[in-house]
């Protein structure tokens, strides 16, 4: 069965679509396949916006390296897509309010774990709270915080503020960080995920930060074939 990994957070522009799409290329491009037209990473759009959509949809299809497709109107669709055997990997891009209870719960039931986006901002704190108080810690489920949209021009006060702030509340954060820059921004309208960014110190830089998520939430790599043990050979070590 695939691992289903959703972005979820009750407020809107902290980046679900953004983490989405690029963890999902990161993924396709470790993973590998997808040259081949056999992708085993898959995009799923819960949000009825269908942002995830309408940028994959923008990217020439020979160097998409995900699947992708919306299923807000059937969101329970998601739990038949976990057990196909080709994905290794689903990633969710879910509603921008927990008010769409209905496609949430649906989006939550097949998912695996969640990654809560929080920009360094005092304004999605609340939100941000109330998510996990209302909707994931009541169903108990696995979830982590992801500080982005940090600009490192900005200095580093709001980002340790945000991290402080997370971990007075014990909330489970990642280590990882995703700074801002330009480039994600032009990215959809570009036609551009962040494996495709033009080489350069900025495009290294933006891709790396989702490098580092992707290790951090054990993405890639494949185990080991089983090897038969050799009997001992008699009088030797």
């Amino acid at each position: 069965m695939a691992r289903v990994i959703a972005f979820v957070n009750q407020k809107g522009g902290v980046g679900k679509t953004t983490n989405t799409v690029n963890l999902a290329a990161i993924a396709g491009e470790v993973l590998g396949g997808a040259a081949a037209g056999e992708s085993s990473v898959l995009v799923v759009s819960t949000d009825p916006q269908a942002s995830t959509i309408w940028w994959a949809d923008r990217v020439a299809e020979e160097e998409l390296p995900f699947d992708y497709l919306q299923c807000d109107d059937k969101p329970e669709e998601l739990a038949r897509l976990k057990k196909l055997d080709q994905y290794e990997f689903v990633f969710v891009d879910s509603p921008g309010s927990i008010e769409d209870k209905h496609i949430l719960s649906a989006t939550l039931d097949a998912t695996d774990e969640v990654v809560v986006p929080l920009p360094p901002a005092a304004m999605a704190y609340a939100p941000t709270r109330r998510t996990i108080e209302t909707v994931l810690e009541p169903r108990n489920m696995p979830y982590r915080i992801l500080i982005g949209d940090w600009d490192p021009r900005d200095g580093r006060v709001d980002l340790e503020q945000t991290q402080d702030y997370v971990d007075g509340k014990e909330w489970p954060r990642l280590n990882t960080v995703i700074r801002h820059y330009k480039i994600h921004e032009r990215a959809a309208a570009e036609g551009q995920v962040c494996t495709q960014y033009p080489k350069g110190r900025i495009g290294l830089e933006a891709r790396e930060d989702f490098f580092r998520l992707a290790l951090e939430l054990g993405i890639g790599g494949r185990p080991l074939p089983k090897q038969k043990r050799k009997s001992p050979v008699k009088g030797k070590v």
